[in-house]
C-alpha cells in the first residue's frame, strides 16, 4: 500500500466529512450525530495538527488534535480523534497516521496527548496502545447514545521530548 500522510486541505472536506460520518454510523466512534461544518470542524482543532493519509488521491484516513482547554496551563495537552476509512482498516493506516500525528504534535508543542474511547472499539483501543498510549482510567456512564449509558476509556501518551523538563 503506497501511501502518502500530509496536512489536511479544504478541498479534502468532503471525503473527511464521509469518513467521519462512517464513524457516526457505527455507534462505536462518537457520541455525536451529525458532521459539523468544515468551519466548525476546523476551530476545535489545532491547524497544523489536522492530516489526512491519501492513497491515488482518495482519501482514506484524517486524524487531529484537538483543543483540550483554553487555560494557558493546558495549552500542551490535546486530544487525538483518528478516523479510518472502512476499506483501509487492518492494512496499518491507521498506525502509521497516529505515529506521524504524534511526531507533528510534539513539533507543535504538546506534551500529553489524550485519547478517549468506546471500551467496545476494541480496535481502536489495540491501536493507540500500539503507539505508546496507556490506560488512564474509565469514565462510567458519561452520557447516552441511544438510550443507553456508555463508557469511555481514557488513554494518554505523554511526549518524551515535549515538556520533559
Amino acid at each position: 500500500m503506497s501511501i502518502t500522510i500530509r496536512h489536511m486541505r479544504a478541498t479534502d472536506w468532503p471525503e473527511v466529512k464521509e469518513i467521519y460520518e462512517e464513524g457516526i454510523k457505527s455507534k462505536n466512534a462518537t457520541f455525536e450525530t451529525q458532521a459539523p461544518s468544515y468551519g466548525k470542524w476546523m476551530e476545535t482543532s489545532h491547524p497544523d495538527c489536522h492530516l489526512v493519509v491519501e492513497e491515488h488521491n482518495r482519501v482514506l484516513a484524517w486524524a487531529k488534535v484537538l483543543y483540550t482547554s483554553a487555560r494557558p496551563v493546558y495549552s500542551g495537552v490535546g486530544e487525538v480523534s483518528i478516523y479510518v476509512h472502512p476499506d483501509a482498516k487492518g492494512k496499518g493506516v491507521g498506525k502509521r497516521l497516529l505515529q506521524e500525528l504524534i511526531k507533528v504534535s510534539e513539533e507543535n508543542g504538546f506534551w500529553t496527548l489524550k485519547a478517549v474511547i468506546f471500551p467496545e472499539n476494541e480496535a481502536s483501543i489495540k491501536l493507540h496502545k500500539s503507539c505508546g498510549f496507556r490506560e488512564v482510567g474509565v469514565h462510567e456512564r458519561l452520557g447516552k447514545m441511544g438510550g443507553v449509558w456508555r463508557d469511555n476509556t481514557l488513554l494518554e501518551k505523554r511526549s518524551t521530548i515535549v515538556g520533559v523538563d
